[in-house]
């Protein structure tokens, strides 16, 4: 996965295979988010208002590609499935307190426990840091509870709240002059515009888990999420139409969005085990409503309603996948995913009373069949192939470059993947790991947004004919024992290599996609003796980018290092980590024009040298 923020805080761009290479990282789509095996991705595709906290999952599940198709979905990018914690598989009360560079002070304090039949959990946090940029302050609070009832050996209830109030000041983006004079300074227009991102969200989900029989089990969910969103994205662009003449300059366009959208979502899934056949059968449902206006943007206050913004999505995805032992060694993986979306987009321009109303509704069958091949007790082999689909969101219908009622086409394609993964120890206690994937997918109709240059900070929407999305993904590791056996050196690294292209496109012929680099690699060596000390340094190295279709604006990589030690004895853990150790300038993100030019304000810095320490307290 290919995250990065524009200033640190919780607003990140992600990305993964590919997915969600466009202008303003607005959508963040392409990956499909779940929390607890429940849909939390909108209807529509997009995880635009927030992103869940990994700090508050137990672990987190990355089903990339084909895999995706065990949560019923088919994104390019795949699925992830955030699993909670919960009072029975981990410390019920604990309390991690952390502090750092650039004002960063953060605490979590958990509590709950197991009483017969019934457990409960309950985090409250509080996090915030001043930003390394100016104008990146962010303040945030939660609460996160779940409870659980084992109605029977087979047979358990769980009911889930969170409340998120999260309030981030964004920087903007820098012109290359503005960078190379100071990368950690704000645009002036974030200032006088006063840019936000203000989430308040708040979820209340239930799941239960029905062990039927053997080999068949029954698992079922819902949940309902409410997000207000206060948004101040463009200050006043301002006109002097009659030059040096009499009249002052005329404000033609500013922009705060202020909206309210609610989700509710449901799942089922039914699993069976018979003979040589695994069974996986399920449906995700979801609707989400989006309503609101946008407005002018008076130094992050409203200052006149300009539109108003109704739009519905629905979204029914039913799937099917068999995991077939044809003989000892081999396993056919075959399945199918029918989708039914629809989009329902209207926009009203106040001034005008002109509305915009993209409508449409979505449909295909999406198979995939592959092969495992068992090539030692712990060690695989792979391959599949697979069909990719993706409706446009209502953010990219609201942006389609031909206005009007126009509506996008869905992206759709297939891919081929071959990889090899497993583990294995040796008889001098060495442990390996590896995790191989080559992927190459042919996509037709991918809806593709750039900057549009009269309004900064929103976005032009197209479908482009044909792309090209191939690359490696590969993880390896290692626990190598010396001494006594009490001490090893544990490497890691991760290594993704990318080749995003145009495919002979009558404008952009085979140029490369932009804001994917060439490559990202990193990893980390750490020594750990049995006492529960840890040490070793980490590094990052990224590749060139592209910020522009036309492939003329080039983003150079960087490399980075860092170090992170800390100790754990029975209760408690004391840890640190030193990021960007040499203090390196490097771009993190940036937005995407068609043909960038130097002094467009598109840059945005990635952390400087920052260092965090922590504690954690388990009861």
């Amino acid at each position: 996965m290919w995250t990065q923020s524009s200033t640190g805080g919780d607003a990140i761009f992600i990305s993964s295979r590919g997915s969600n290479l466009d202008a303003t990282d607005y959508d963040s789509n392409g990956v499909k988010l779940f929390q607890d095996g429940l849909p939390i991705t909108t209807a529509d595709g997009n995880n635009h208002n927030r992103f869940p906290d990994p700090m508050a999952a137990s672990r987190v599940i990355v089903a990339h590609g084909a895999n995706a198709l065990a949560y019923g979905a088919s994104n390019l990018g795949g699925a992830m499935d955030f699993v909670s914690a919960t009072a029975r598989d981990g410390a019920a009360t604990q309390f991690v307190l952390d502090a750092g560079s650039h004002g960063l002070l953060g605490g979590r304090l958990t509590g709950g426990g197991v009483a017969d039949d019934f457990d409960g959990q309950v985090t409250l946090e509080a996090r915030s840091r001043d930003g390394y940029r100016r104008h990146s302050r962010q303040d945030r609070s939660g609460l996160y509870a779940n409870g659980g009832w084992q109605v029977s050996d087979d047979f358990d209830l769980r009911v889930f709240a969170t409340h998120i109030d999260n309030d981030e000041q964004l920087a903007g983006a820098l012109t290359r002059a503005q960078f190379d004079q100071d990368p950690y300074q704000a645009n002036p227009s974030a200032i006088s515009g006063n840019y936000q991102l203000n989430v308040r969200t708040s979820r209340l989900a239930a799941k239960g888990n029905w062990h039927i029989e053997p080999g068949r089990r029954l698992e079922f969910g819902l949940s309902y999420e409410d997000q207000d969103l206060y948004h101040p994205i463009v200050d006043k662009v301002m006109v002097d139409f009659d030059g040096p003449g009499p009249n002052p300059p005329v404000e033609v366009f500013s922009l705060l969005k202020d909206t309210r959208q609610r989700t509710l979502g449901g799942m089922v899934r039914y699993q069976v085990q018979r003979g040589d056949h695994d069974v996986l059968a399920g449906i995700n449902l979801a609707t989400t409503h989006e309503t609101g206006a946008n407005y002018r943007n008076d130094g992050g206050r409203r200052n006149g309603r300009t539109g108003l913004i109704d739009n519905r999505s629905g979204s029914v995805e039913a799937f099917v996948l068999d995991r077939w032992c044809l003989r000892p060694g081999w396993t056919l993986v075959y399945g199918v995913q029918g989708v039914l979306t629809g989009r329902d987009v209207r926009n009203t321009d106040l001034a005008s009373g002109s509305v915009r109303h993209p409508d449409a509704d979505y449909s295909s069958l999406n198979p995939r069949v592959g092969v495992i091949r068992t090539l030692a007790p712990s060690a695989e082999a792979f391959a599949s192939l697979s069909r990719l689909y993706e409706a446009p969101t209502t953010f990219e219908l609201e942006d389609d470059v031909r206005g009007g009622d126009a509506t996008l086409d869905a992206m759709h394609g297939s891919v081929l993947e071959v990889g090899l993964r497993g583990s294995t120890t040796t008889a001098a206690a060495t442990r390996l790991h590896w995790d191989l994937s080559l992927y190459h997918a042919r996509i037709r109709d991918e809806i593709l947004s750039v900057d549009d240059p009269s309004a900064p900070g929103t976005s032009l929407s197209t479908n482009i004919d044909r792309t090209v999305h191939a690359g490696i993904e590969a993880v390896a590791g290692a626990s190598f024992a010396f001494g006594d056996g009490s001490h090893r050196i544990e490497p890691l690294v991760s290594v993704t290599c990318n080749a995003f292209s145009f495919d002979g496109d009558r404008t952009y012929g085979d140029n490369d996609l932009p804001a994917a680099p060439d490559y990202a690699i990193r990893g980390e060596l750490i020594y750990r003796n049995d006492a529960g000390f840890f040490a070793g340094p980490t590094f990052d190295l990224v590749g060139a980018r592209y910020a522009d279709f036309d492939n003329h604006y080039r983003v150079r990589g960087y490399h980075l290092l860092g170090l992170r030690a800390g100790i754990e004895r029975g209760q408690w853990t004391l840890f640190a980590e030193a990021r960007n150790l040499l203090d390196k300038d490097y771009v993190g993100t940036f937005s995407v024009r068609d043909r960038a030019a130097a002094d467009d304000a598109i840059l945005q810095a990635g952390a400087p040298r920052s260092l965090s320490v922590g504690a954690r307290l388990q009861f």
